[in-house]
């Protein structure tokens, strides 16, 4: 059984480019980018998309060049 994750990562959209290195990356395939407009058009950011499928392992965050991920630790009920 898997440890389990003690942060998820948290996007800055003001900082992500949308270049996808983070999706590269990501092992469980939880991220992914999505255009922020409502039109459907224009640029594209990174989004965790399935959070109950991340596994906190930060290769997201380590990976971005542009320090657009930070992790944040998961509030204990």
């Amino acid at each position: 059984m898997a440890a389990p994750r003690k942060a998820l990562p948290e996007i800055d959209p003001q900082r992500c480019t949308g270049c996808g290195w983070c999706i590269a990356v990501c092992p469980p395939h939880v991220l992914s980018l999505q255009v922020q407009s409502a039109t459907g058009f224009g640029s594209k950011r990174s989004t965790l998309h399935d959070v109950p499928g991340c596994t906190g392992c930060a290769l997201c965050a380590v990976r971005c060049p542009f320090d657009a991920i930070e992790m944040v630790k998961i509030a204990k009920p």
